[in-house]
């Protein structure tokens, strides 16, 4: 059960993080980021508001599935799962409507790829601890 803690935990920890970058890009100053990094700013400035509603979901559905794993509950799965398509949408936009590899090359994706894995790792662990009975 020691594991289980620890690993609801880093799963609750990660989406953290990718609500404070929500936060952050949501209010990001775009005209210093256009200093820095014109393409991301670019990026936020171009992102329709369906694609941030996205985003918005992409996270704070996965902190909900967090939470819930971390209380038990079977839940937690269908939060996570929820977190995964907003993400797959999400990133829909990013790279083929904006064509951030176009932009930035094939390095853009390797993020946005490991943000896909640890949603699919998180809903497939939600799912086996419902199965094995550690989530009611």
């Amino acid at each position: 059960m020691r594991t289980f803690w620890i690993i609801a935990t880093l799963i609750l920890l990660w989406n953290l993080m990718g609500d404070a970058a929500y936060l952050m890009q949501a209010s990001a100053d775009l005209d210093a980021l256009s200093k820095s990094d014109p393409v991301s700013a670019r990026a936020f400035m171009q992102m329709p508001a369906w694609a941030w509603g996205a985003y918005a979901v992409a996270v704070w559905s996965g902190t909900f599935g967090a939470i819930l794993l971390l209380l038990r509950r079977g839940w937690a799965w269908a939060f996570f799962a929820l977190s995964l398509t907003a993400v797959v949408i999400q990133f829909g936009w990013t790279f083929l409507d904006f064509r951030l590899l176009g932009r930035k090359g094939p390095a853009s994706a390797i993020f946005p790829l490991i943000i896909v894995a640890i949603a699919i790792a998180s809903l497939a662990y939600a799912r086996r601890k419902k199965a094995d009975g550690t989530l009611h």
